[in-house]
């Protein structure tokens, strides 16, 4: 499997489709489990972290569009069917098969389960997917904002991602809280820019996004949840530069879309505990869309994201995606703070 078709002629761009078409099923099936919320039933993993039917049925839904595309492939998911597959979870199953259905009616339970389980590849081969299939997960419990996120990863390299966006408006005067109606998808493959269409149905009028033009003052992005991003050290950051107001908070990887796009000028996410190693599936489409349209990620110590090691970034430490304006100065600001030493 290789992009090179990806490139030059665009001849052959099955991936790229085949990739935004999992993408856009896995909307839909998200969406209408939110619209649903009250009645979906919750289950706890280890880590405490909420998991709904929608973690599960998208990721479903995705391996399945791949595997009728693609044949054989390698993923690496985020769920896997075992908790599903326990006798006391009966329920809980029949609401992710009854979900999966929206796109894929002869789906059965086992066709789920099976299609769940194909995202148990270790991030060892040459060349692999990554998925989160529902990035944000309280924020999709709030009903606001939350992503899918895809990518492809060839030895080492993030070189084509595609971000489902469900709840985020292409009109951005519109507020994060507001959940948009059609949503949007932001694809970019490493060379050919950052491109966005909608999230709801299949749109051959992409646009393609214009660099951004940040103002004088930094507009700041970060995590809904102080677990996930230290507060208190973004705003002494935003103080040094010389911004104003609180930073906008938000959930998911919706954030890289977020600066790509022009409406924050940098997305922190700063390091709230020794030892923590990001995951890749919560960095790599975000990532690639971002810097296709022109921002810079790196870590806070301003070093490139390794993507060639498994599935932790255990060569990095937190994350910078900022405005090449402001890249360098957040970068100064956490050396003068000594964040994450």
């Amino acid at each position: 499997m290789s992009l090179k078709a990806l490139n030059g002629s665009m001849e052959n761009n099955n991936l790229l489709e085949t990739a935004i078409d999992a993408v856009r099923k896995a909307c839909r099936v998200t969406r209408k489990v939110q619209e649903g919320l009250a009645q979906i039933r919750q289950f706890q993993k280890d880590d405490k972290s909420p998991v709904t039917v929608a973690d599960f049925a998208s990721q479903a839904v995705v391996c399945h569009v791949l595997q009728e595309s693609l044949g054989s492939f390698n993923l690496v998911g985020e769920e896997t069917s075992q908790a599903l597959r326990q006798d006391d979870q009966e329920r809980l199953c029949l609401s992710v098969v009854e979900a999966v259905k929206t796109v894929w009616p002869e789906a059965t339970r086992e066709h789920v389960l099976n299609a769940i389980d194909l995202g148990d590849h270790a991030a060892t081969a040459p060349t692999y997917w990554t998925l989160d299939p529902v990035d944000g997960t309280k924020g999709f419990l709030r009903g606001e904002q939350y992503a899918i996120s895809l990518a492809l990863i060839e030895k080492g390299r993030v070189v084509l991602g595609v971000l489902g966006c469900p709840n985020l408006s292409a009109d951005l005067s519109r507020p994060f809280f507001d959940p948009d109606l059609e949503g949007r998808i932001f694809y970019a493959v490493s060379g050919e820019g950052t491109h966005s269409v909608s999230a709801v149905q299949k749109d051959d009028n992409a646009v393609r996004l214009s660099p951004p033009v940040p103002g004088e003052h930094i507009r700041v992005c970060e995590s809904v949840e102080p677990t996930h991003s230290k507060h208190d050290d973004t705003a002494k950051i935003v103080e040094i530069l010389g911004g104003a107001g609180k930073p906008v908070r938000l959930d998911s990887q919706c954030k890289y879309a977020v600066v790509a796009r022009g409406q924050a000028d940098a997305y922190l996410r700063l390091p709230t505990r020794k030892g923590y190693v990001e995951k890749i599936w919560d960095h790599a489409a975000g990532m690639l869309i971002a810097q296709e349209a022109g921002i810079v990620v790196t870590d806070i110590h301003g070093q490139t994201l390794d993507f060639s090691i498994g599935v932790g970034l255990d060569n990095n430490q937190g994350i910078v995606c900022a405005h090449p304006k402001f890249h360098n100065r957040i970068i100064e600001a956490i050396r003068k703070l000594s964040i994450g030493v």
